[in-house]
């Protein structure tokens, strides 16, 4: 007896079938279950199972133990259990059994049943059980959507950052420690200008670590205002101040497990860099609004442009997280200094926007990679990036010829070796970057690809105005 769909609101969506070889139990429970269910399919031969499980899929079975005349061992309710999971291994089955069987149904539970239910069955613990595993099943559903959509979104990030591009002799030196470094549990120190790939090293030591499978959190610590350092680090608690509706987890919980990357460290204040190294001495954390400790298990991996050391002889940056932070130190060499580099970068950015805008086939003339060469690159891959996806979206040609690359040779420029004072470089191109954008800062760090507060401080530094 197929069960229709009800209209009514208030009835969950599930899916529940019947299978028992007694029609008036078939019917009784149909009756019992329509109270909250709109779709209720019943079956009378356990033979129809595993067709119907190939059509349709359901969120509850209800299945009897015994189908033969006079039967009572239950054999054949858990040989058909067993079918059902071995084609279904997410399926949710309440076994029906006889008073005198609780054994029985403890079995089928040890087996991979959910529930059971002892015939005859009071109508509302009946009700009250198939609801419970209905409950059960949407929420297993919802967690094995989300943790698809988590491998989906950490496949697709790796997939940004899987490459690292480069057979300079530098490069090979930091792929080198990335190897030796990855399998161990080191807190590691990434240093380098802007633009030259910090986060993909970052990514590279998380993804050849023994943490690969766990999370991949990154943290931007220029960009999170004093006032919120320790709640988005540490999390709040509800009540814990103004606007804390809900209790919230921190950075380090929501990572613990994984790897923790916290980018542009130098730029944390005196304060903010003792409670950071409380909770990474500690290994626990303490959510704003509660004294209850929390104990985090991260691979901490950090990064900046800062020149730390000599931020610690200056007094600005505590020496004690210096090196509670840099067991061990990788320094990310500027494009200026691989330039044997350039090429491959060229040439790989150049297939990626290609691909992305539908211009496969565009390609450098070879007199674009002589000015690609001769510019000293102040914003290192990062502009290079941007130079080349410019120019496939702004061609009209197969060949991106050197006035196709928009970038600003300065006079005396046209060699690495004329002595080119790369501050003055920075400066003309935040001006110039300023100018485009009307001093509209965010959009301005974006186009440099700085953080707002390295941004500001190198304003000011170079009295730009």
């Amino acid at each position: 007896m197929p069960g229709g769909k009800c209209s009514n609101m208030n009835l969950k969506p599930g899916k529940i079938l019947i299978i028992d070889d007694d029609r008036d139990i078939l019917l009784t429970a149909r009756i019992v279950l329509k109270k909250q269910f709109g779709n209720i399919q019943t079956e009378t031969d356990p033979g129809r199972i595993i067709p119907r499980l190939m059509e349709n899929s359901f969120d509850v079975i209800l299945l009897d133990m015994n189908f033969s005349a006079g039967a009572t061992s239950g054999r054949e309710g858990m040989k058909w259990l067993r079918e059902i999971l071995k084609a279904e291994p997410s399926a949710h089955v309440v076994m029906m059994t006889a008073y005198g069987d609780i054994d029985l149904a403890v079995k089928a539970m040890q087996e991979g049943a959910s529930d059971f239910v002892v015939k005859p069955w009071d109508n509302q613990k009946l009700l009250a059980t198939i609801v419970n595993v209905y409950r059960l099943h949407q929420s297993e559903k919802k967690i094995h959507e989300l943790r698809k959509k988590q491998d989906l979104l950490r496949r697709d990030m790796d997939q940004e950052f899987s490459e690292i591009i480069g057979s300079s002799d530098r490069m090979k030196q930091v792929l080198d420690t990335v190897n030796k470094v990855a399998q161990t549990d080191a807190n590691v120190l990434i240093l380098g200008e802007n633009g030259t790939g910090k986060e993909l090293i970052a990514r590279a030591l998380h993804r050849a670590s023994t943490r690969s499978e766990e999370i991949f959190v990154s943290v931007d610590l220029g960009a999170i205002p004093e006032t919120l350092f320790e709640s988005e680090l540490f999390g709040h608690v509800r009540g814990a101040f103004t606007d804390a509706r809900e209790d919230r987890n921190g950075r380090f919980e929501v990572a613990s497990g994984g790897t923790l990357f916290l980018d542009e460290i130098g730029n944390l204040s005196f304060p903010l860099q003792a409670k950071l190294l409380s909770a990474i001495q500690n290994r626990v954390i303490n959510r704003v609004g509660s004294s209850r400790e929390t104990p985090i298990d991260i691979r901490l991996v950090s990064a900046t442009n800062m020149p730390l050391y000599k931020m610690v002889q200056e007094k600005s940056f505590r020496e004690d997280l210096l090196y509670r932070i840099n067991t061990v130190e990788i320094k990310i060499p500027s494009l200026r200094e691989r330039q044997a580099d350039i090429p491959l970068l060229a040439d790989h950015f150049t297939e990626l926007f290609a691909r992305k805008y539908n211009k496969e086939g565009i390609r450098l003339k070879n007199e674009a990679y002589q000015k690609l060469g001769d510019y000293p690159w102040p914003g290192n891959i990062r502009e290079l990036q941007h130079v080349i996806e410019r120019a496939i979206i702004l061609s009209d040609s197969e060949i991106l010829k050197p006035s196709d690359l928009l970038i600003r040779q300065h006079a005396g420029s046209t060699s690495l070796s004329t002595g080119f004072r790369m501050e003055e470089v920075e400066k003309e191109t935040i001006r110039q970057a300023l100018e485009k954008y009307r001093y509209n800062i965010s959009k301005t760090s974006e186009e440099l690809g700085m953080a707002r507060t390295t941004l500001y401080r190198k304003i000011t530094k170079y009295g730009i105005s």
